[in-house]
């Protein structure tokens, strides 16, 4: 057979859904890019693949919490969805959880140092980390792997049955 590309491993539905996951983590680290937007514009076109997730988040009640909870219990709870769905599933969740405590911590612990030029350059630094990993774990889903994060991929590993 003649062809581009070969397909092995999972069907590129799969790979794209898992891929998808990492928007959830996404929209959570896009907030610690602001004060590199304002410095950079054109790095404003990265916060664009967060926006439907955000504008969830907005329009149903407790946004984040039910989709986090859609996405635990019908995704990674659910034996019948793709090994690789659910693996990025799980680790995109972590990876939320990470990015949420880190939010909390700055705002708790760092909020009353105003914005000064060590807070900006902790929050980018935590952004730029965020779109290293996201560009990762996409990458690697689209071509059907897994985005092997040292811990937090064992720690996925554990919750999956």
């Amino acid at each position: 057979m003649c062809g581009l590309m070969s397909m092995q491993g999972p069907p590129i539905w799969q790979r794209l859904l898992a891929a998808a996951a990492y928007l959830l983590p996404w929209n959570d680290a896009v907030p610690f890019g602001r004060s590199l937007f304002g410095l950079i514009p054109a790095l404003e076109w990265l916060a664009l693949p967060a926006r439907p997730v955000e504008l969830l988040q907005q329009a149903v009640p407790f946004g984040g919490f039910v989709l986090f909870l859609v996405l635990f219990l019908a995704v990674v709870r659910n034996a019948r969805v793709p090994y690789l769905i659910r693996f990025n599933v799980m680790q995109a969740i972590l990876l939320d959880i990470v990015l949420v405590l880190l939010s909390l911590g700055f705002s708790v612990l760092l909020s009353p140092l105003g914005g000064g030029f060590a807070v900006r350059t902790l929050s980018n630094t935590v952004f730029l980390g965020a779109l290293a990993l996201m560009l990762f774990a996409v990458v690697e889903s689209l071509r059907g792997k897994e985005a092997n994060i040292p811990s937090l991929s064992e720690a996925v590993r554990m919750q999956l049955p």
